[in-house]
């Protein structure tokens, strides 16, 4: 530790330089608050959970449905602490809904979206061939809404505004990209986590989790072998600390 402004504090275990929200494979661990026991215990080499240990294995592998660009790999629960193997794939991002202060579960559909009514162009449209329409030109396809790229064939009525990165709102109904980083996973993990921990202990408020957590940023595919063997090993290896 060191001292800054007459306080001693620790140093970062964060690798200098790098991004966080950049692809790849991340192992990361996370302590109880004061190595406290809480999410089960290991018997005969077996890890058993309790309720608690069950809702930090639900929020885990819930996250890939609230962020798209996160997959999950190896992963184990143990008394006081977790380990696991998180991977962002930046290349698997796709468009949702944001509401809030939290990302949500709403998947744009992929199906197009056929409007309930023909738009008809508030001008009359002139082809080339200077061969004018007797009738306004209703289009044969439907629009399907997705950022600044508009379909072959489709028409868009004068005035309308195609939704783009630089124009969209960032709240309410609208279709957004995000791309979101290691901290911001292990934020929402321990958030909810915690929450309903607490709400079952009757304990709100109270720190379930460490406020910082470990990271490492896996270099190549022998050390992931290793990195995955350890923590299938984990319970096996387990003593009390």
């Amino acid at each position: 530790m060191t001292l800054f402004k007459n306080k001693y504090r620790i140093e970062s275990t964060r690798l200098k330089g790098w991004d966080y929200g950049s692809e790849g494979s991340y192992f990361v661990t996370i302590c109880t608050e004061d190595r406290f026991n809480l999410f089960g215990c290991v018997i005969e080499g077996k890890m058993e959970l309790n309720q608690f240990g069950n809702i930090v294995n639900q929020c885990w592998f819930d996250l890939p449905n609230h962020y798209d660009n996160i997959r999950l790999d190896e992963f184990v629960i143990m008394p006081n602490h977790i380990h696991g193997i998180i991977i962002i794939d930046n290349n698997i991002i796709k468009y949702r809904v944001e509401t809030g202060l939290k990302p949500v579960s709403t998947i744009i559909p992929t199906e197009p979206i056929i409007p309930t009514e023909p738009i008809i162009p508030t001008e009359p449209i002139i082809p080339t061939e200077s061969i004018v329409p007797t009738e306004p030109i209703i289009p044969t396809e439907p629009i399907i809404p997705t950022g600044s790229i508009i379909p072959t064939g489709s028409i868009i009525p004068t005035g309308s505004i195609i939704p783009t990165e630089s124009n969209v709102p960032t709240h309410g109904s609208i279709i957004i990209k995000k791309r979101h980083g290691l901290f911001e996973f292990i934020r929402a993990l321990k958030t909810f986590s915690g929450r309903r921990i607490n709400e079952l202990r009757h304990l709100p408020g109270k720190p379930v989790w460490q406020l910082r957590f470990h990271d490492h940023v896996i270099r190549d595919n022998g050390e992931l072998l290793r990195i995955r063997q350890y923590i299938k090993n984990n319970p096996v290896n387990f003593t009390e600390d």
